[in-house]
C-alpha cells in the first residue's frame, strides 16, 4: 500500500500556541500530504516554524482561558464529520479525540491522556484550580473522565508518544497502544562552539517547574541561562509567566518566542541543556539539543528516562532540587573544562535515534495497519 496516495486529515485542539505537539503534527502533515483540523490557528507563528498554512483549517475558534477553551474545543471536535472524503482520520490532540465519533477509520497519536483529568489531576487541583471553585472541578473531572473513555471507545487504533505515556494508557484508559517515538529533524541541527551560556526551552506552564532553574541560576550568578518559552494567553499561564519574571535573577533572560532559526541558533551556542517538567511525556526538546551535541541535564522521571544516556548526553537527577541543578551544572562545565566536546559524538548519535526518517518509517506501518484493519471490517 502506498500511503502517499491516500487521502489523510489529522485533527489537533488548537494552534495557536506552537509547541512539541504541533510541531510533530505540522511535520506529520508534511510528510503524508495531509489537511489540518484545528480551532484557533496562529499562522505567523507557523510560518516562522517553516511550514505552510495552505493546508489548515479551523472548525471554528474557542476562548483563551479554562476549562471554556477545552470544553470548547472538545464539543467542536465532538459534533465535527469531515466533508471531505479521506482514507485515514488521524487523531493528534487529547481534547480532539470526540472526533473519533464520526470520523473513521482513526487512529488516535497520544502526547498523553488529558493530564488535568488523569495524572496531573491532583496537582491541577491543588496548584492551579482556586480554592472555592475545587468542588465544582471535582464534578467536572469526574464527568470528563466518563466521556473521555467512552470517547476512547471509538478509537480503531492507538499509538504513543513513549512507554510513559503507553503506561498512562493502560492505567487509566485500560487500552494497549504501540509506542512510535515523535520526530526530530536531526539534520538541521548542528554545533557551534559554546558562547557560555545554559538553554532551557519549554512551554511557560507550572508542571515544567522553570521556577526551579530560575532558583538554581540564582545560586550561580557568574552562569547565565537563557529560557525560551512559549505560552497561552490563558489567565493560569500568564499568572505563572509574571511569577517567573517576578523571581527572575540578571542572569536568566526569558524568551517568550523565536524563530525556528533562531532557536537552531541558539541550541548551537550553548553549553548544555536544562529540562526540568514533571514526568514529561516524551520531550523533544532534550533531543534537539543533543541533536546539537549538547549534553542535556534533566529529572530522572518520565519520558527522559528513554531519551537521555546518564553521564553519556547529560545528566538524570533523583528528586530533582535547585540545589541539584547547581551541582549538575557544575558537574558538566568541570568535565567540559577538560574536555570540551566530551558529550558531542554521543549525543548526536543518540539524536539519530529519533530521527524524522525513522519516525516516518515507522508511522506509515501503523497507517497501513490501521487500513487494512478497517478494510477487514467493512
Amino acid at each position: 500500500m502506498n500511503t502517499n496516495k491516500l487521502k489523510i486529515a489529522i485533527f489537533h485542539n488548537f494552534l495557536d500556541n506552537i509547541g512539541g505537539a504541533e510541531y510533530v503534527d505540522l511535520i506529520l502533515a508534511r510528510e503524508l500530504d495531509a489537511d489540518i483540523y484545528t480551532t484557533n490557528i496562529d499562522a505567523e507563528k507557523i510560518r516562522k516554524m517553516g511550514f505552510s498554512i495552505k493546508n489548515i483549517y479551523s472548525i471554528g475558534s474557542v476562548p483563551l482561558n479554562a476549562p471554556y477553551r477545552q470544553e470548547a474545543t472538545y464539543w467542536r471536535f465532538r459534533k465535527f464529520k469531515a466533508k471531505k472524503k479521506y482514507d485515514l482520520y488521524i487523531i493528534a490532540g487529547d481534547w480532539a479525540v470526540g472526533a473519533a465519533v464520526n470520523n473513521k477509520p482513526n487512529l488516535w497519536y497520544v502526547y498523553s491522556p488529558i493530564r488535568e483529568i488523569w495524572d496531573l489531576h491532583e496537582y491541577t487541583r491543588n496548584n492551579i484550580v482556586p480554592f472555592h471553585t475545587r468542588m465544582v472541578f471535582d464534578l467536572w473531572v469526574r464527568m470528563r473522565r466518563m466521556l473521555n473513555k467512552k470517547d476512547v471507545r471509538e478509537v480503531n487504533r492507538i499509538i504513543s508518544i513513549s512507554k510513559n505515556v503507553q503506561e498512562r494508557i493502560k492505567k487509566y484508559l485500560k487500552k494497549e497502544s504501540t509506542v512510535v517515538y515523535p520526530p526530530t529533524e536531526t539534520a538541521k541541527y548542528h554545533s557551534k562552539k559554546s558562547k557560555g551560556y545554559w538553554l532551557s526551552v519549554n512551554r511557560l506552564i507550572t508542571h515544567k517547574r522553570i521556577d526551579l532553574q530560575l532558583e538554581a541560576f540564582k545560586k550561580m550568578p557568574e552562569e547565565k541561562l537563557i529560557v525560551v518559552g512559549s505560552y497561552e494567553m490563558s489567565s493560569h499561564f500568564r499568572r505563572y509567566v509574571s511569577y517567573l519574571e517576578e523571581i527572575k535573577p540578571k542572569n536568566v533572560t526569558i524568551l517568550s518566542w523565536v524563530s525556528n532559526k533562531e532557536l537552531i541558533d541558539l541550541y548551537a551556542g550553548c553549553r548544555g541543556f536544562i529540562t526540568t517538567s514533571s514526568d514529561e511525556d516524551y520531550g523533544m526538546t532534550p533531543v534537539e539539543a543533543m541533536a546539537s551535541g549538547k549534553p542535556v541535564i534533566a529529572p530522572n522521571e518520565g519520558g527522559y528516562k528513554e531519551t537521555i544516556l546518564h553521564k553519556k548526553t547529560g545528566l538524570l537527577i533523583n528528586k530533582i532540587t535547585s540545589e541539584k541543578i547547581v551541582q549538575a551544572v557544575q558537574e558538566i562545565n568541570s568535565a567540559l573544562q577538560n574536555t570540551p566536546l566530551k558529550y558531542s559524538a554521543a549525543c548526536i548519535q543518540q539524536a539519530r535515534k529519533f530521527d524524522t526518517r525513522r519516525f516516518m518509517e515507522q508511522f506509515k506501518e501503523e497507517i497501513q495497519k490501521s487500513i487494512q484493519d478497517a478494510g477487514c471490517h467493512e
